[in-house]
């Protein structure tokens, strides 16, 4: 089978052979009385990486932003949320918006009416916590980070970046969004309105998660967090794997980014070639709006892809990766080509 389903976008597998041994799994102790070996110097490394000067590790976004919005609950903002934003971060903010915290959504990417809700808030003395992913698979547009960063730091507030699409696929070395856009990477003096939260489970291919941004923010982090006390830390296992996708990344990541990269331009180019409308630009998350129903005669002929639902029929999506050949890349389209053309002839 051809498998468009994947998302470890630079390829990276992390067998329990390539790993570095460890003695247990887990302390048996909460991160908050004691971090798991080799934790701070992971942390500080992926910090360096997105361009911030403080970083932590959690099991999973979803303890990540459970934590984060319930601390961010008790200062006096109001949440604007991107409406491209990644389930995962909105039940957080969902959190926070339980918690007392009033919550807006604005069409994503709109400038205009993300300032207007900053002003009118900002009125009634609430400063903006604006929530965006850095980028929004499948589609075309590239968000006004710069923008939403300024926004928030004008207010006193916070822009917090769902980066896990980003993080290791896209920016200088593979640090994401705040390297890719410039952004101030959450340092106190300057930057410290930016937060990033991401999972390497996609570019670094290691379920793990990061908490990326000032030291004063993480410094408030790691005494208010719930999960750091109530839940079990990143296993040893996760943080070997982590540990070897930056070594990984260090030798061999411009390489496998520059190889992804000629993988999107192939797709595109015969997707045009073919005349099928594809949404998704230079990154390898490939929609094809109005598609879905072509998936079962994809599989049946050894194409998986991705059925998504969505206004009218719905969608095909590809994922594109490091570790897929030309030659896969054309079979793949050329069978969808095929059924396309099948599809129309019998239509008429």
């Amino acid at each position: 089978m051809l498998d468009f389903t994947s998302a470890l976008y630079l390829g990276m597998r992390h067998p329990a052979a390539s790993l570095a041994p460890w003695s247990s799994l887990t302390l048996g102790q909460p991160a908050a009385l004691q971090e798991p070996p080799g934790a701070q110097a992971l942390a500080a490394s992926l910090a360096a990486l997105q361009g911030c000067e403080a970083a932590c590790m959690l099991p999973s976004t979803l303890h990540l932003f459970w934590d984060l919005f319930g601390m961010l609950a008790a200062e006096r903002l109001v949440i604007l949320v991107d409406g491209g934003s990644y389930a995962i971060a909105r039940w957080g903010a969902e959190r926070a918006q339980a918690l007392g915290l009033p919550l807006r959504m604005f069409p994503s990417g709109e400038m205009a009416v993300l300032r207007r809700l900053a002003a009118d808030w900002g009125r009634q003395g609430r400063r903006p916590l604006i929530l965006a992913d850095g980028y929004v698979p499948g589609s075309e547009q590239v968000l006004p980070l710069a923008g939403y960063a300024a926004l928030a730091r004008q207010g006193g507030g916070y822009l917090l970046l769902d980066d896990t699409q980003v993080l290791g696929v896209a920016g200088t070395q593979g640090g994401g969004s705040a390297r890719l856009h410039g952004l101030p990477g959450g340092y106190d003096k300057g930057g410290g309105h930016l937060i990033i939260g991401a999972s390497l489970a996609k570019g670094f291919g290691v379920p793990l998660a990061v908490l990326a941004g000032s030291g004063n923010l993480l410094r408030r982090f790691t005494a208010h967090s719930q999960t750091r006390v109530h839940a079990s830390p990143p296993s040893a296992a996760v943080l070997a794997a982590a540990r070897r996708a930056m070594a990984l990344n260090a030798r061999h990541g411009d390489a496998l980014r520059a190889r992804l990269g000629d993988r999107v331009a192939q797709w595109r180019a015969g997707m045009a070639a073919a005349g099928i409308a594809c949404r998704g630009g230079s990154f390898p998350v490939q929609r094809l709006p109005g598609r879905a129903h072509l998936q079962q005669a994809l599989r049946a002929a050894g194409v998986l892809s991705l059925a998504q639902a969505g206004d009218g029929p719905g969608a095909l999506t590809f994922l594109l990766r490091a570790d897929q050949t030309p030659r896969q890349l054309e079979q793949a389209m050329g069978l969808l080509e095929h059924h396309i053309r099948r599809r129309y002839e019998r239509s008429v």
